[in-house]
Protein backbone atom coordinates (compact mmCIF):
# COMPACT_ATOMS: atom_id res chain seq x y z
CA UNK A 1 0.00 0.00 0.00
CA UNK A 2 2.77 2.81 0.75
CA UNK A 3 4.38 1.51 -2.09
CA UNK A 4 1.59 2.80 -4.31
CA UNK A 5 1.10 5.87 -2.82
CA UNK A 6 5.04 6.60 -3.02
CA UNK A 7 4.55 6.09 -6.65
CA UNK A 8 1.59 8.21 -7.10
CA UNK A 9 3.26 10.79 -5.50
CA UNK A 10 6.05 10.95 -7.53
CA UNK A 11 3.86 10.72 -10.59
CA UNK A 12 2.43 13.37 -9.61
CA UNK A 13 5.76 15.35 -8.83
CA UNK A 14 7.22 14.17 -12.06
CA UNK A 15 4.07 15.34 -14.26
CA UNK A 16 4.31 18.99 -12.33
CA UNK A 17 7.75 19.80 -12.80
CA UNK A 18 7.12 18.89 -16.50
CA UNK A 19 4.25 21.22 -16.93
CA UNK A 20 6.32 24.10 -15.18
CA UNK A 21 9.46 23.40 -17.56
CA UNK A 22 6.83 23.21 -20.67
CA UNK A 23 5.64 26.37 -19.88
CA UNK A 24 8.89 28.51 -18.85
CA UNK A 25 10.70 26.83 -22.16
CA UNK A 26 7.78 27.34 -24.68
CA UNK A 27 7.81 30.86 -25.15
CA UNK A 28 8.67 32.46 -28.00
CA UNK A 29 8.72 35.47 -30.28
CA UNK A 30 7.13 34.90 -33.73
CA UNK A 31 8.96 36.85 -36.38
CA UNK A 32 9.38 36.81 -40.21
CA UNK A 33 12.86 39.51 -40.24
CA UNK A 34 15.45 40.23 -37.70
CA UNK A 35 13.74 43.25 -37.27
CA UNK A 36 10.38 41.52 -35.82
CA UNK A 37 12.51 40.79 -32.51
CA UNK A 38 12.44 42.19 -29.41
CA UNK A 39 15.84 44.58 -28.76
CA UNK A 40 18.32 42.62 -26.41
CA UNK A 41 19.15 45.13 -23.22
CA UNK A 42 22.51 42.08 -23.16
CA UNK A 43 25.84 43.41 -24.72
CA UNK A 44 26.94 39.93 -25.76
CA UNK A 45 24.02 38.39 -27.15
CA UNK A 46 21.27 39.62 -29.55
CA UNK A 47 18.10 37.86 -30.89
CA UNK A 48 17.73 36.73 -34.10
CA UNK A 49 14.70 35.44 -36.64
CA UNK A 50 15.39 31.91 -36.94
CA UNK A 51 12.75 29.68 -38.06
CA UNK A 52 9.85 32.04 -37.79
CA UNK A 53 11.18 32.27 -34.14
CA UNK A 54 13.46 34.66 -32.51
CA UNK A 55 16.31 32.72 -30.87
CA UNK A 56 19.58 34.49 -28.79
CA UNK A 57 22.84 34.39 -30.22
CA UNK A 58 26.16 35.64 -28.83
CA UNK A 59 27.89 38.26 -31.09
CA UNK A 60 30.84 37.24 -32.35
Amino acid sequence: MTETLKFFYAMILFLSLFLITTNVGGSYYGCETDADCPRSMNKDFYLKCVDKKCEWTAKI
